[in-house]
């Protein structure tokens, strides 16, 4: 196999000696840039004594207001070559010159190639990948994986289909499934993954009740589309694992699928995948054990797809708590010695740390004990893995003496509301009568992920302190078929009456954790609600969903907010140093690069989503002294 043309670039460009020089370009080729999502640019022409002149150098608009409902963009672009690529809310390609946002083609899997099945997980994508021969003129691909179930191989200089690939083009994931489970939601939400002439793609899946499509790896030729290898990720009897699934619960059973993607060792061949909660979320009297592969932190083998490690950083998951991001593969300094890692931060808000080729854990983890599950026929875990460093950078319990404190009434309706459930420490079961889950359904981290820095050893990670109620309902003559007995009410959100979070503020935050001493660096509050800073309520933070990208400039840039705006903060203080309005909410995660000598930041801003703000179709690229 011919090494990626992408991977020799990322290489370079993460070496120390490497700075960004006038006239030079630098891509940001994958979206975690590097192989190993570190999410981190040597670029420096922007930097903490000159971000104040950062300001709109172009916008593109991507026409999909135009008669239709809002739809949020998630995506991450590249930049190769000084061209951008990127997904749009309706799952098209667009390539774009970076440099002035000029749009090249597009490609439209939906019109021009509809398929029967809709796009599942609302029909979010979160980006591409990208592939080349490593030729001066050879081959180089777009591989573009769709939540309706496909993945598209795109010839990077026209946008059109490779007819060497799969059927003309297109490989359909479903075409290994049973009928009856090729019917249901099923398809990628997030980019494919690349090693040599690998393309590695995972799944977003039904999480119940009722049967789900299984959340299996799958790997494919990227020249041909054919299947190389497939992991099962809920194992069947006799197999590593098989044991955790009690009886024949592992029968029909979905999920456990790594929705967020992947990180990618280019030079051990391993991929990294953090696994989803098994279906049904909420309730799991009928998957009794632990339920491997689920919540677990796993490496395979690029090459085969065979089992390196695992760790399950959550047992019987009940909350929701799938891992929701590939790790970040990272290099931690210990007793003097670089020892190559993987950080894995979870809903839960924990950052799990990792030998990169054992799996040996690089802090301390306890088994502690969780409360026990009075539902019928439930079984919870009595023990849970909590590491020991680093601190949680999330709340970890909720009761009254951290009830809102942003007005009075504000606190009596969270009040009231709260004595009428459980409430207490994280791991607090589902229940029938409704338990406070802390932290929400959203986390701690969400897929917003986390950002490395090599030079210093900090991983920056925001995270969200909502809590939600789940409460647990029965099932009656009639209903859809359910896995078990119960059902639930829906996925609440624990609000006051104003329909603010019924916990104290800050309610979404921005966290720098030194790796190399598992202590943090500072946390500070990300975003705000300008109408409570009005009533003089300090900065709130708000719930985030778009993650961080680090730089050599000293800068973290983030937007993720309610608020809808991109923020810079100093990367060693936490300062907010600038903060621009988008168009629309930037629920995405930004890249940065260079072309012709000049560095941008760009940034998705398509509003809408689980925030629920006003709808956009923008891509906003920031350069110094721009023009809008």
């Amino acid at each position: 196999m011919r090494p990626c043309i992408a991977g020799v670039v990322c290489a370079v460009l993460f070496s120390a000696q490497v700075v960004a020089q006038p006239g030079r370009s630098v891509d940001w080729p994958r979206v975690g840039n590097d192989a190993g999502c570190m999410r981190y640019s040597e670029l420096d022409q922007i930097n903490r004594d000159n971000v104040s002149r950062l300001k709109p150098a172009w916008t593109y608009h991507t026409g999909e207001l135009e008669g239709r409902a809002g739809k949020t963009i998630e995506c991450t672009p590249l930049v190769v070559d000084g061209v951008m690529y990127l997904t749009t809310g309706y799952l098209r390609v667009v390539a774009l010159d970076a440099a002035t946002g000029k749009e090249i083609w597009r490609f439209d899997p939906l019109k021009d190639h509809p398929h029967r099945h809709a796009p599942t997980s609302g029909g979010v994508n979160r980006g591409c990948a990208y592939w080349s021969d490593g030729q001066a003129e050879g081959a180089r691909r777009i591989l573009h994986g769709t939540s309706d179930g496909r993945l598209f191989s795109l010839d990077a200089k026209t946008g059109k289909l490779d007819p060497a690939f799969g059927d003309h083009g297109v490989c359909d994931l479903r075409a290994w499934l049973e009928p009856r489970i090729a019917a249901l939601g099923y398809g990628p939400t997030s980019a494919p993954a690349v090693w040599e002439d690998v393309v590695i793609v995972g799944v977003a899946c039904g999480e119940g009740p009722g049967i789900a499509a299984p959340g299996d790896v799958l790997a494919f030729d990227v020249r041909s589309g054919k299947e190389l290898w497939r992991f099962r990720t809920v194992p069947r009897p006799g197999e590593f694992g098989g044991e955790t699934w009690k009886g024949e619960s592992w029968k029909d059973r979905g999920a456990a699928n790594p929705w967020g993607g992947f990180s990618v060792d280019l030079k051990r061949g391993l991929v990294f995948a953090g696994l989803g909660s098994a279906a049904f979320d909420f309730y799991g009297g009928d998957r009794h054990g632990d339920n491997l592969f689920a919540n677990c932190t796993i490496a395979l083998d690029a090459r085969t797809g065979k089992r390196v490690w695992h760790y399950q950083t959550l047992r019987h998951d009940l909350w929701d708590h799938d891992l929701p991001v590939y790790p970040n593969l990272v290099t931690v300094t210990r007793d003097g010695k670089k020892i190559d890692a993987v950080a894995q931060v979870t809903k839960t808000g924990y950052v799990f740390l990792f030998d990169r080729e054992t799996g040996k854990p690089l802090f301390e983890i306890e088994e502690r004990q969780v409360p026990a599950s009075d539902v019928p026929g439930e079984l919870a875990a009595l023990t849970q893995p909590i590491p020991v460093k680093p601190p949680p950078f999330a709340v970890q319990s909720f009761d009254e003496s951290n009830v809102t404190d942003v007005g009075e009434a504000n606190r009596a309706s969270a009040l009231a509301r709260l004595r009428e459930v459980r409430s207490g420490p994280a791991f607090n079961p589902p229940s029938l009568q409704g338990s406070v889950v802390i932290p929400g359904y959203h986390g701690g981290a969400n897929w917003s992920g986390a950002s490395f820095d090599p030079r210093s050893g900090l991983l920056y990670v925001n995270s969200n302190n909502v809590p939600n109620i789940i409460t647990l309902v029965e099932s009656k003559k009639g209903d859809v078929p359910r896995f078990g007995p119960y059902g639930h009410s829906g996925y609440n959100q624990f609000v006051d009456h104003e329909g603010y979070p019924a916990i104290k503020p800050p309610w979404g935050v921005l966290t720098a954790i030194n790796l190399n001493t598992g202590e943090f660096a500072w946390q500070v509050p990300l975003g705000e609600h300008p109408e409570l800073t009005a009533r003089g309520v300090p900065r709130t933070g708000t719930e985030t969903f778009g993650g961080s990208i680090v730089t050599a400039g000293g800068l973290v840039f983030i937007a993720g907010t309610k608020d809808e705006r991109i923020h810079a903060f100093d990367k060693q203080t936490g300062e907010l140093v600038w903060e621009h309005p988008l168009p629309a909410g930037g629920y995405a995660t930004p890249s940065t690069y260079q072309v012709d000598g000049r560095q941008y930041v760009v940034i998705a801003a398509g509003g809408a989503g689980k925030l629920r703000t006003r709808a956009g179709d923008a891509f906003v690229a920031f350069a110094l002294d721009g023009d809008d």
